[in-house]
């Protein structure tokens, strides 16, 4: 009898969460990363303040995606060289809820590096970025990479060159959120009226559930490849 798929979904994510709180290393690093990112970012772009205003939306989500390659790297190569991977196709439960555990685990990672890069660029750059819709874009455009991610990371962490094949399979899948959070960031931060910009946090839920669609329907083919 396979356990119900939400209790499945969390006992991983938990499983997940409880492994970095005892050691730190994954959100350490990925944190670590992303504060020396934007801080050589800010350095680069001190002479020009101009530019410097109209990248930071750039920065911060360069920094964010290239961070979140740290994290899933990690997260999948910790469970393929664990043996857990083999554990759990063993477990008596669905696919997809080790999919929807590791999604889980991974986009939570990710958003605590995305929350904490928000006021410290916010002083770097002289900028007012903790705003309702900065939030609202981070957690739809995390959620949009933490998926897409999630499956190439499953695909990718069996071949040796995992660290460099990642992002070079992942970037142009995930181009479309990308566009949609760095044109929807900017607007913001430009008080643009929402009239002009709405659109991209429209586009951005659909691409995220199309993503999530297609991920699902993917998992099981891929995990068991």
């Amino acid at each position: 009898m396979k356990t119900p798929f939400w209790q499945a979904v969390f006992a991983i994510a938990r499983k997940d969460l409880r492994a970095e709180l005892r050691s730190r290393e994954l959100v350490n690093t990925m944190g670590l990363f992303a504060l020396l990112s934007v801080l050589i970012f800010s350095f680069a772009l001190e002479l020009d303040r101009a530019a410097r205003q109209e990248s930071i939306s750039g920065v911060l989500w360069v920094t964010v995606v290239f961070a979140s390659f740290l994290g899933l790297n990690r997260s999948l190569a910790m469970e393929r060289d664990q043996g857990n991977i083999d554990a759990l196709l063993l477990a008596p439960i669905h696919r997809n809820a080790i999919f929807a555990g590791k999604l889980l685990g991974n986009f939570l990672f990710t958003l605590v590096v995305g929350l904490v890069l928000l006021p410290v660029m916010s002083l770097l750059y002289n900028m007012p970025l903790i705003q309702p819709w900065i939030l609202v874009i981070l957690l739809l455009g995390i959620a949009g990479f933490a998926t897409v991610g999630t499956l190439l990371a499953t695909m990718t962490v069996q071949t040796r060159a995992r660290e460099s094949l990642l992002p070079i399979v992942m970037l142009p899948v995930a181009l479309p959120v990308l566009l949609a959070v760095v044109r929807s960031s900017t607007a913001v931060l430009n008080n643009a009226p929402i009239d002009d910009w709405i659109a991209w946090p429209q586009i951005l839920i659909v691409v995220d559930v199309v993503y999530l669609t297609v991920c699902f329907l993917l998992f099981e083919y891929v995990i068991e490849s």
